[in-house]
């Protein structure tokens, strides 16, 4: 795993735009697909559109890019938010990504990928059949989850089982919603679900690549328990010391690491 100080929000959105933009130009470029595992949240935003607006410039053809967010939220019904709630993740990458993309680029709507809380086991089998992913990003909750892949007691699940997680229904954590709802929800902890449908650690860990960003100061803790370099079911990101090709990248205004 490498470990990447960059100096700021803005300098660490541009370099993970870069990481990205370079694994879909170099598969686009050979006349191959791409699979690119795709994070929501407000560390993003940035990187989103720095990336799109490289893609556009590039002219490569998207028509072979596919996308796989790695969650999303469940409502009341038992079903993924629709679109067109304000909470939504498909929402947020539309806005955020896809209506930024060039529609004469060709990318189509149909290669952006959801986990359906209805069939969650379905995603693994369709990112298999793609053939896995060429890259994952992620993020890091302030409790060291990534996806919605919350922290569990070692008492109630191994290393071994948590590492094999496929795609599933999750109740939140406590933190994730607290967190979730300063961020997103105008503080307002009644607007954020209680359940999401989660890529599992299984596809995440199977990635070619994997690179997480972090810009938040409350992010320090988790990402200093992974440096630690034990790997727990407590702290889901510890499982990423074992992928051969994984960077986490912090901004160092914000994080301060040992």
């Amino acid at each position: 795993m490498k470990w990447i100080g960059i100096k700021n929000y803005g300098a660490m959105s541009r370099y993970g735009a870069e990481r990205l933009f370079s694994v879909i130009s170099a598969k686009l470029a050979a006349g191959q697909a791409v699979n690119v595992g795709m994070a929501t949240g407000n560390t993003m935003i940035k990187l989103y559109a720095v990336l799109a607006g490289m893609l556009n410039y590039s002219g490569l053809e998207l028509a072979k890019l596919f996308t796989f967010n790695l969650d999303e939220y469940i409502g009341m019904d038992g079903k993924n938010l629709d679109c067109g709630h304000p909470l939504s993740y498909r929402k947020y990458m539309t806005e955020n990504f896809f209506d930024l993309i060039d529609p004469a680029s060709g990318f189509k709507q149909e290669n952006m990928f959801f986990p359906d809380a209805a069939a969650p086991a379905d995603y693994d089998v369709l990112i298999v059949r793609r053939g896995g992913l060429d890259i994952q990003l992620l993020g890091i909750g302030f409790n060291g989850h990534i996806g919605f892949n919350e922290p569990v007691s070692e008492t109630k699940i191994s290393r071994e089982d948590v590492a094999a997680l496929p795609s599933h229904v999750v109740e939140l954590d406590g933190l994730t919603l607290q967190t979730n709802a300063v961020l997103t929800a105008g503080s307002n902890l009644s607007l954020v679900p209680r359940r999401a449908v989660t890529m599992g650690m299984a596809d995440i860990l199977k990635a070619k690549e994997i690179i997480l960003l972090a810009c938040f100061a409350e992010q320090t803790a988790p990402l200093q328990a992974v440096r630690s370099g034990k790997i727990t079911p407590e702290l889901p990101a510890s499982f990423l010391l074992e992928h051969k090709a994984a960077e986490i990248v912090y901004t160092e205004d914000k994080i301060k690491l040992d």
